[in-house]
């Protein structure tokens, strides 16, 4: 769990998924298939801020590091995040250089950012606050999210801000933002993904990006890429049952 942190920006190939459900048993299912991470969704999924505390709890359980992609750049929802033990933050739609880092600023305590001070479950309910406080500023992963013509246009300023652990590429709403969507954009969608992971690398950061399946994983690590989030509990729950159901159907023709 601590090393997950060193993995990220070491680039180690890392596979995660999303977790939608908002319950601890699909966290539980989730965590014990071998995934490396799981990125639990507050931006898109219907979760409530106390059920994100007992998603990452039971994440915990099996050793198993949860981040929390949160719904915007709000430092409240950063610091909430982390306040309930999540071992890093995704901050989606992150376009410009100053949102870079105001997200850094909120995911480190000072002198390195500002994020508050708080009895939370991270750090014991109050009784290590000393203990967390020395070690938080190493462990925590920042990682944000460029999915917007205007990200793409600020990579190189984007890229080049201290603090920020992994640039991670949403694939759906970039190509929606530059006009890319379906076939006739797809060259034009691969252009600006290897375009912000080329950058990504070239200033010493970890690239990561999301890939609704398996066989995407290597044509993007061959770009450089070493951080992936593989679908979702609800994607994997809904491929499994039509795949089985169609299994079924098929004994019985």
């Amino acid at each position: 769990m601590s090393e997950f942190r060193q993995k990220c920006i070491g680039k180690t190939n890392l596979v995660g998924s999303f977790a939608a459900i908002p319950h601890p048993v699909a966290i539980e299912v989730m965590a014990q298939s071998g995934l490396d991470f799981l990125c639990i969704d507050w931006e898109h999924a219907q979760i409530s801020r106390d059920m994100i505390e007992s998603m990452v709890r039971a994440a915990d359980v099996h050793r198993v590091p949860a981040m929390v992609r949160v719904p915007g750049h709000a430092p409240e929802a950063i610091q909430a995040a982390l306040d309930s033990g999540a071992q890093g933050v995704l901050v989606p739609r992150v376009s410009t250089a100053a949102q870079a880092e105001s997200a850094v600023k909120a995911s480190r305590y000072p002198p390195r950012g500002e994020r508050g001070v708080g009895p939370g479950r991270a750090a014991g309910y109050g009784y290590r606050i000393p203990e967390y406080l020395a070690g938080a500023n190493d462990r925590i992963v920042v990682a944000i999210q460029v999915e917007t013509s205007e990200g793409l246009a600020n990579i190189e300023a984007i890229a080049a801000v201290d603090g920020v652990d992994v640039i991670f590429v949403g694939p759906g709403d970039l190509s929606v933002s530059i006009d890319a969507i379906g076939p006739n954009g797809a060259d034009k969608l691969t252009d600006a993904i290897q375009t912000i992971i080329g950058v990504t690398i070239a200033h010493n950061k970890a690239a990561g990006i999301f890939c609704a399946s398996p066989q995407n994983v290597s044509r993007w690590a061959a770009t450089g890429a070493s951080f992936f989030v593989l679908a979702s509990d609800t994607m994997f729950l809904g491929a499994g049952v039509a795949a089985n159901c169609a299994a079924a159907r098929d004994e019985l023709a």
